[in-house]
C-alpha cells in the first residue's frame, strides 16, 4: 500500500477543534514542513499537543511558533515548556491561548499510555504542587502518588529521516525522540520523510517506526525551519 500524498491533502486530514499532536524536542524531530503548511492554513481552535510552543530565534519563527501567528488557530496548549516565545505570553496574558503545563517525563508517558492503550499510571512527580490539584492520588508504599491520564490525539504530525512508501521508518540520531509514541497515539499519523524509498529497500531489523501506525506520507526533502 503506497500512503504517499501530496501536502494539500495531507492539510485536509485536520479540522477546525481537531486535538493535534507535533512531534520534535525544540527543531530536533520535529515536522517543520507540516507545521508550516498547517500555519497557511485557516484552522480554528486547535487543542495542540508538544513539547514546547517553539521560538522567535534571530528572525527565524520556529516549529510551533508559526501555529501562533494566526490568531485563533490554536486554542489550547498541552506542553512542558513555553520556550523563548514572547507571542506565547501574550496569547495566555490576553486569554486567548489556555496553556496546560505536564512535566516532559509525565507528558511522554502519558502519551505512551495513549499509544499503547494503558489507562494511566502512578508518579510522584508533581506531588504536593499545582500538578496534583484535582487529580486522584494513591499512597504505595507508604508514598504519595499521583494518577495521570492517557493523551491521545486527532492527528499526529510526525517526521522521519526515511521512509519506505508504507511508512517504516528510521531516525537519524535523536531525531526520533517522540515520534514513535506520538504516530501511535494519533487516530491519524502523518509522517514527514525527508527521503522515501521502495517497500524492502529498508532492513526490518532497522525499523524504528512500524508503518502500521503511519496513515500518510508527505515526502519533504527540503528541511524548513
Amino acid at each position: 500500500m503506497d500512503k504517499v500524498i501530496e501536502m494539500k491533502d495531507a492539510m485536509k486530514l485536520i479540522h477546525d477543534g481537531d486535538a493535534v499532536m507535533i512531534s520534535g524536542f525544540g527543531n530536533i524531530g520535529a515536522p517543520c514542513n507540516l507545521i508550516k503548511a498547517m500555519s497557511e492554513t485557516d484552522l480554528r481552535d486547535i487543542d495542540l499537543i508538544c513539547d514546547n510552543l517553539g521560538e522567535t530565534f534571530r528572525g527565524f519563527d520556529q516549529c510551533a511558533e508559526r501555529l501562533l501567528q494566526q490568531k485563533g488557530m490554536i486554542k489550547r496548549a498541552t506542553c512542558d515548556f513555553i520556550g523563548p516565545n514572547p507571542r506565547a505570553g501574550r496569547r495566555i496574558v490576553d486569554g486567548e491561548l489556555a496553556v496546560t503545563f505536564v512535566p516532559f517525563g509525565t507528558l511522554a508517558e502519558r502519551i505512551r499510555c495513549g499509544a499503547y492503550g494503558i489507562g494511566g499510571f502512578y508518579t510522584k512527580t508533581g506531588v504536593g504542587t499545582l500538578v496534583e490539584e484535582g487529580k486522584e492520588t494513591k499512597v504505595i508504599n507508604g508514598e504519595k502518588y499521583i494518577l495521570e491520564l492517557p493523551l491521545r490525539a486527532d492527528v499526529s504530525l510526525v517526521k522521519a529521516w526515511k521512509a519506505d512508501r508504507m511508512g517504516n521508518a528510521l531516525f537519524k540520531y535523536t531525531g526520533e525522540n517522540m515520534n514513535t509514541i506520538m504516530a501511535a497515539a494519533g487516530d491519524i499519523a502523518i509522517l514527514e520523510a525527508e527521503e522515501i524509498v521502495e517497500v524492502g529497500e529498508i532492513d526490518p531489523g532497522d525499523v524504528r517506526l512500524p508503518g502500521p501506525f503511519i496513515d500518510h506520507i508527505v515526502h519533504c526533502p527540503q528541511e524548513v525551519l
